[in-house]
């Protein structure tokens, strides 16, 4: 018998780096539970209908454990790389955890806050509600849908995306919810659930939209290696710390996130008409049609 044809053992250190090729698809699930999560804890709103100060609170910890999953979705394309474990399982995992954490999992916050803040007893009131909500989880699913192919067949990246991506829109609105449902012990929210179901139609439209955002977790990344960006992270933590201590911890988030969204669609405008020249007002070149997911399929 030839010894070539032996099955070969596996070292310790190969078989160690197998099982962390696991990792990144580890932290995919984890994004996928946090969204699970989040719809329990939303529905939890229904046993302390009335209760206004109970229910500010069940919805401040479902948008928080939104915004918390993003940890768990900024990190497993980095570890894909990282651990060179990148694959399009991972990029499908990836999408359809986003798809539920970023999705299913705001639209529904969202419908039920709505649903509970206004007492509606009679179905036909909840209809519109429930549209405006679609109308996001419709936007969301035919983002990662499209920008899955996009990932797949093209090979461009770049630090702009083409809409909103879906993050960035689930984050638009829990932090408003966070920043809500903190003030005023918890009354404030009130002031805001009206507009909400309509925002998140808007947020839909955008994510699907041609209007270019920047790669905000590329843009972190690379403050490693520029003094400027890391000047400009630097500032944005201080500013954090200091609302935190004088105001309210989730008011920078707030505005961050929402200047974000709105900064994106002005720059857009502004390029078209003609009162800014060059490609794109926010970061020099050609805005990419990928989505972040694109990391978990091997691109660069």
């Amino acid at each position: 018998m030839n010894p070539n044809d032996e099955p070969k053992r596996m070292t310790p250190s190969r078989r160690l780096l197998q099982w962390l090729k696991f990792i990144p698809n580890s932290l995919t699930l984890c994004n996928s539970l946090c969204g699970y999560a989040a719809i329990l804890i939303t529905l939890q709103a229904y046993k302390n209908a009335g209760d206004h100060q109970a229910m500010a609170t069940i919805f401040a910890w479902s948008a928080g454990m939104i915004l918390f999953a993003m940890v768990f979705d900024m990190f497993d394309g980095f570890t894909a790389r990282l651990l060179n474990a990148t694959s399009l399982e991972g990029l499908q995992m990836d999408s359809l955890a986003d798809m539920t954490t970023f999705g299913v999992a705001p639209a529904t916050l969202v419908a039920v806050m709505a649903h509970n803040m206004r007492h509606i007893e009679r179905t036909g009131g909840f209809i519109p509600i429930c549209i405006l909500c679609g109308i996001y989880l419709g936007c969301a699913a035919l983002r990662l849908a499209t920008y899955n192919v996009h990932a797949m067949y093209e090979k461009k990246s770049s630090e702009t995306f083409t809409g909103l991506p879906s993050p960035g829109a689930a984050a638009a609105l829990c932090t408003i919810i966070l920043f809500a449902a903190t003030e005023k012990g918890g009354n404030a929210l009130r002031d805001y659930f009206r507009y909400l179901p309509t925002y998140a139609m808007a947020l839909g439209f955008l994510m699907v939209s041609q209007v270019p955002y920047l790669h905000f977790g590329k843009f972190l990344v690379s403050a490693r290696h520029n003094r400027k960006r890391a000047l400009i992270v630097g500032l944005l933590l201080l500013a954090w710390l200091v609302s935190s201590f004088l105001v309210n911890p989730f008011l920078f988030p707030f505005l961050l996130v929402n200047i974000y969204v709105f900064w994106g669609l002005i720059a857009y405008f502004a390029l078209k008409i003609g009162f800014v020249k060059g490609s794109h007002p926010l970061v020099p070149g050609n805005p990419a049609d990928g989505d972040a997911d694109e990391d978990r399929a091997g691109k660069p």
